[in-house]
């Protein structure tokens, strides 16, 4: 009963921090919840990857195998990190004013609904009940979105809301195409069932398998950011508060991409490897989309969005590379950016807070001025732009390796040559921001939660571009594993 236990020590989380707003020790409940949350997860991890898919009840209402797991892992280590961030965080708005404590608690209340919606949609097979779990993730992320209430923040969360409910339709229409494909060759009654349908993918309806792909691929896209139906996301990271900034990017995105290659992984193996190609054109046009916005970035956390949107490009485009390097590289690369922009939008929020701005122009000395902050931002904005030798550089590597190896040579060169662009622009503004005088006005030093869950992060950035610890590249591989042999 573990996967009941994660739950409900997620909802648990959440509603004891909203409860006792009021008191101090709301902050270390909801942390402390959080922490005992990636505790469970990372046990989950553990049977699942070493003895076999988790299952609960009749139909397959609760299913995680290797793929499940590893997403989970990945929404609670961030989750963790973004709980801890946000004791400091929030704290210092409500001291200058911004929220009450009231206000707080409704943070802390859909913070953990949040996560726990993320949790959910990682833990099905029935494939309407993944589709009810991502549109769950909408409605309540963009409650967070306009959690300030301020006119931007109205908009961008009204603008993520209309996008997401235009993506969703795509995807349940494309899921009621797929459940169309196996009506003729299987129990109609499994016939939304994932692990049933990659069982007898290979007997499923070719055309109506594509078409629904196509569907999803556009639907659950919107919601992943990809080009060109990311329009929502710049807005709505640059108007959430930092932590929440922090999960959009480092794992809600994730969790949008995970519905999009559970299809993926059906679709492959019906039209014989030729659903990759999508995958290949999506990712690279997300990829090219973000050179010219980043080169004309004003705003920090816009900026650092449409890096996300790249991203999600990247391991897109790794996925449709595909074999064992493609693959590997992807999932790689799917964990080294949730832990390195998770990180780097920790250090904005921490820089946008004490320089009340958001606005690039009117940042500089954040190294003098914020000393631990202005080192951390360097180091997470190198390393989210792919510079050697942190841990995106040798997800990025990889990849490349695998485009050439699986014969999409043009395609690898013209990924290097726009993370090159994309390095160059990223790199332009934060060192403006980075060096330079100390601004005159007095700039708060960075609280110890802050800090905490910051260093957290910091170690995976850092250590993971020199080495990959086993229990990820194990975890890894049973992900792989799922898109070349179905399930165990």
């Amino acid at each position: 009963m573990l996967a009941i236990g994660l739950f409900v020590v997620t909802l648990l989380s959440g509603v004891l921090g909203g409860l006792f707003s009021r008191h101090k020790f709301a902050d270390f409940l909801q942390a402390t919840g959080s922490f005992v949350s990636l505790l469970l997860a990372g046990w989950i991890a553990k049977i699942v990857i070493f003895d076999g898919n988790i299952l609960i009840y009749s139909d397959h209402l609760i299913y995680i195998d290797a793929l499940g797991a590893f997403n989970i892992m990945l929404i609670a280590m961030v989750g963790f990190a973004a709980a801890v961030y946000s004791v400091g965080y929030m704290r210092y708005e409500v001291a200058e004013g911004f929220i009450t404590r009231v206000q707080l608690g409704r943070y802390y209340f859909f913070f953990h609904c949040f996560i726990l919606s993320m949790l959910w949609v990682s833990s099905v097979d029935n494939l309407g009940m993944l589709w009810v779990g991502i549109e769950l993730t909408t409605l309540i992320s963009a409650l967070l979105v306009s959690f300030y209430g301020t006119q931007h923040a109205l908009e961008a969360a009204w603008k993520y809301l209309i996008m997401g409910v235009v993506g969703i339709g795509f995807a349940l229409l494309g899921i009621v195409f797929l459940y169309m494909s196996g009506l003729n060759t299987m129990n109609p009654a499994a016939a939304l069932q994932w692990s049933s349908l990659m069982v007898v993918a290979d007997q499923l309806n070719p055309q109506w398998v594509e078409i629904g792909f196509i569907f999803i691929l556009i639907g659950f896209g919107t919601k992943a950011g990809l080009a060109p139906m990311h329009f929502w996301l710049p807005d709505a990271h640059s108007q959430a508060p930092a932590p929440v900034s922090a999960v959009l990017s480092g794992v809600l995105l994730n969790t949008a991409l995970y519905g999009i290659f559970r299809i993926f992984a059906i679709a492959n193996l019906t039209l014989h490897g030729q659903a990759a190609k999508y995958l290949i054109g999506f990712g690279l046009f997300s990829i090219a989309v973000t050179v010219p916005f980043i080169m004309v970035q004003k705003d920090l956390k816009r900026m650092l969005a449409f890096s996300s949107v790249e991203h999600m490009g990247i391991i897109t485009l790794a996925v449709g590379f595909g074999g064992p390097l493609g693959l590997y590289g992807a999932f790689l690369h799917m964990f080294n950016h949730s832990m390195t922009k998770s990180l780097l939008f920790f250090a904005a929020g921490d820089v946008a807070q004490k320089y009340h701005t958001k606005f690039m122009d009117r940042i500089f000395g954040v190294l003098k001025a914020l000393p631990f902050t202005g080192i951390v931002m360097l180091i997470a904005a190198f390393g989210v732009a792919g510079a050697p030798p942190f841990s995106i550089f040798l997800s990025e590597f990889t990849i490349m390796l695998a485009g050439a190896a699986s014969g999409h040579i043009f395609a690898a060169g013209i990924f290097a040559l726009l993370i090159v662009l994309i390095f160059a622009g990223m790199s332009y503004y934060v060192l403006k921001m980075i060096f330079g005088k100390m601004p005159v006005r007095t700039v708060h030093q960075t609280d110890f939660w802050m800090k905490t869950a910051m260093s957290m992060l910091l170690v995976f950035v850092i250590v993971g571009g020199l080495y990959v610890p086993e229990p990820l590249v194990y975890a890894i591989h049973a992900a792989v594993a799922i898109f070349q042999g179905g399930i165990k």
